[in-house]
């Protein structure tokens, strides 16, 4: 590194601060260059003498600033800072050679707006400023494409924005405008209205913009205007679709929704937000499948999400499927979210259907051990079929893929419930059922299904599960419900007699896996086997 005795003599002005910007040295050429004394300047913080406009830049790395010279003007000068820093990668102080530009400012500053403006052309909206007294002062030149006139043509006139704006937003939108024109402090802030086109045409505009207030200057604002009409007619439609579907929403009790795949944009109706407890929040959602995602149980994702794929894909005709949502009361609720998608040149470019809460659906849901009945779990289990058989119809190009799509259906038959029921009484009987759902529950991973069939009959679908998993499953679930349960002071027994099939057998439809399951089941029943796997002979 050079000797100080040598910095002293460089005719280029040699600039040090510390970690927090306070000059720490200075060579008489800061003297020369800048008329500021070395000794008045060390120990001050170097940010004293920028431009305020420009202190923002210089702590973001920038090294072309304007600097306050001893006759208070101010000049361009470029400082490229170099930090040197620690062990620990900290600043402790920066270093750099101070160089007057004013004679190449104006070359700069071309080449800078240059690259703004092309900036700007790669912006889908009109980029604005505008100030108190004088109109525009900068507008980007989308606004012809976007709006039809030029930019001569808008800047021309001080009130050409007021005398566009639609005459029905043109209270509001004044009323906004004038308030950040009279504003103390500086704020962001946003407006939508109706503007008249060149053409005569008329487009919703997305204004977002920021009111500057600056003291000794007028107010000025700089914005960004978006043109959202084919948003704003959606949302318009939804509104009058659910005005038009309300009393047959209401009466089927189901959520409505609508999705714009090109825009991401996800409309739902009051009584979606109701089913899912989000309470009376905004009813149009930005990205919609992450809005789907925050509601849908982690177990339960992978499924849903290849059910509407496979639909998107052209795989089935709609799509239909059960999950588990998180409610704004911090349950689980079972719904039902089905849809249609509209295809334009063999591409989905929106979607619409309905959400139902399946609680309210009776035959969905026993209400006595408050699991899933048989509607439930045959939607389940044809989903199922049909993931697995998509997949395998593949062939062997992705055998992980298809072995995560195997499942097994089991069906369980009390054993002495009816003896139960005849010696301890039907109160005894049903809290039986009631602790056998829980055990049940408690041996199956959060993916699988229990469900009540009816009386004493349960079934279970076990998913991403091969069949030598699956039969243990079977017997570790049959070994659970043999042991005692305390019921009103009464030690009842009763074990389980339990079908299993599955996919492997390579059935066909959702009537064909429950008879199977049901023929094994009574085999193990007729031979107390208390697990069975179907075979042919149960046929």
């Amino acid at each position: 590194m050079p000797s100080v005795r040598l910095l002293q003599l460089l005719p280029e002005a040699v600039v040090q601060t510390d970690a927090q910007w306070k000059v720490t040295y200075l060579n008489p050429a800061w003297h020369t260059l800048t008329g500021h004394p070395v000794e008045t300047a060390l120990g001050r913080p170097l940010l004293e003498f920028v431009h305020p406009d420009d202190t923002g830049t210089l702590r973001s790395g920038m090294p072309v600033f304007r600097l306050r010279f001893a006759d208070a003007s101010y000049r361009w000068v470029r400082l490229q800072l170099h930090p040197e820093t620690d062990a620990a990668d900290r600043v402790i102080s920066r270093q750099g050679v101070l160089i007057e530009i004013t004679e190449v400012t104006e070359q700069v500053l071309v080449e800078v707006r240059q690259r703004f403006l092309r900036l700007l052309e790669t912006i889908d909206g009109v980029v604005w400023e505008a100030e108190l007294g004088v109109g525009n002062t900068f507008l980007s030149p989308q606004v012809e494409r976007l709006f039809g006139y030029s930019v001569e043509e808008w800047r021309a006139d001080p009130s050409f924005w007021r005398a566009h704006v639609h005459p029905d937003d043109l209270v509001e939108a004044l009323a906004v405008d004038d308030a950040a024109y009279n504003a103390t402090h500086s704020h962001a802030y946003e407006m939508s209205y109706r503007l008249i086109t060149k053409s005569g045409r008329v487009v919703w505009v997305r204004d977002l913009c920021r009111a500057v207030v600056e003291p000794g200057r007028p107010n000025r604002m700089i914005g960004l205007m978006i043109d959202v009409t084919r948003q704003k007619k959606t949302e318009l439609e939804l509104l009058r679709s659910d005005n038009r579907y309300a009393l047959a929403t209401r009466g089927s009790n189901d959520g409505i929704w609508y999705w714009d795949l090109r825009t991401d944009v996800l409309h739902v109706s009051e009584r979606f937000h109701e089913i899912v407890g989000l309470g009376d929040i905004p009813r149009v959602h930005d990205g919609g499948w992450r809005f789907f995602q925050k509601l849908i149980d982690p177990d339960d994702h992978g499924r849903v999400q290849a059910a509407y794929r496979r639909h998107l894909a052209g795989n089935s005709p709609n799509f239909s499927v059960d999950f588990r949502a998180f409610h704004g009361a911090g349950r689980l609720v079972w719904v039902n979210w089905r849809g249609v998608a509209q295809f334009e040149d063999g591409v989905a470019v929106r979607m619409a259907g309905s959400l139902s809460d399946l609680a309210e659906r009776g035959s969905y849901y026993d209400a006595l051990t408050n699991l899933p009945g048989r509607p439930l779990f045959r939607d389940r289990l044809a989903h199922a079929i049909a993931l697995h058989r998509n997949e395998a119809a593949k062939g062997d190009d992705e055998p992980a893929r298809g072995a995560t799509t195997m499942f097994a259906v089991l069906l369980l038959d009390l054993n002495r419930f009816k003896a139960v029921n005849d010696t301890l009484g039907h109160h005894v009987g049903d809290q039986l059922l009631q602790q056998v759902a829980r055990r049940l529950e408690s041996c199956v991973r959060p993916a699988d299904l229990v469900a009540r069939m009816s009386g004493d009959e349960f079934n279970v679908l076990l998913e991403s599960i091969d069949p030598a998993e699956a039969v243990d499953r079977a017997r570790q679930i049959a070994a659970a419900l043999e042991v005692p349960y305390e019921i009103g002071g009464h030690t009842v027994t009763s074990g389980a007699s339990i079908g299993l099939v599955s996919s492997e057998s390579g059935l066909a439809t959702t009537d064909d896996y429950l008879r199977a399951a049901d023929a094994a089941m009574y085999r193990a029943k007729s031979r107390s086997l208390g697990v069975c796997v179907f075979s042919a002979e149960d046929s």
